[in-house]
């Protein structure tokens, strides 16, 4: 998470890592179970951190974007279906729940990045997420490292970080924001 923060941060962007775990004393690596016991609490925290963050004088409120990786990219999904403040998400290996389908108000731009051969997430979630933005008309891009699993390589990060800083800067440094 350090490296595309400091990535972003560098290029001036106003950047928050959150620590949802917090929230429910979680330490290490959330099991099923734990995920899906905690997953609303992680997420109303990450709304507060929106409530939060919206109001730092560094922060335009009309230009948040969220990134999440793996559980995180889940939850920045499910966040910003149902949150109008949040205009894009960058999401590495994860996908969308389908229990919020019955919930979901919207999506935002979408950066899918996803390992073809991830263990952990299937590649089917990002082909399942991809269906849902364009049945909605909603721009998003789409990267599949071939053989790649649930993280990448120092190569693969390379593209990845720059398809998130121009991802971002198209749809949240836009001028008709």
């Amino acid at each position: 998470m350090s490296d595309p923060a400091a990535m972003l941060a560098a290029r001036g962007f106003a950047v928050y890592v959150l620590h949802y775990f917090d929230r429910t004393g979680t330490t290490g690596v959330a099991d099923k179970q734990t995920a899906i016991r905690n997953f609303p609490a992680w997420g109303k925290t990450l709304w507060d951190a929106i409530s939060h963050v919206e109001l730092q004088a560094c922060v335009d409120p009309k230009r948040i974007g969220l990134l999440g990786f793996s559980l995180g990219a889940y939850l920045a999904l499910t966040v910003a279906s149902v949150d109008s403040r949040v205009k894009a998400v960058v999401e590495f290996f994860g996908g969308f729940p389908k229990e919020m389908k019955l919930f979901m108000r919207r999506l935002c731009p979408t950066l899918i990045l996803h390992g073809e051969a991830d263990p952990t997430v299937p590649v089917e979630e990002a082909h399942h997420l991809q269906q849902m933005l364009e049945k909605r008309n909603v721009p998003y891009e789409l990267q599949i490292y071939p053989g790649v699993g649930h993280s990448f390589p120092d190569e693969i990060w390379d593209d990845a970080r720059q398809r998130t800083l121009a991802f971002l800067e198209k749809y949240l440094l836009a001028e008709s924001l």
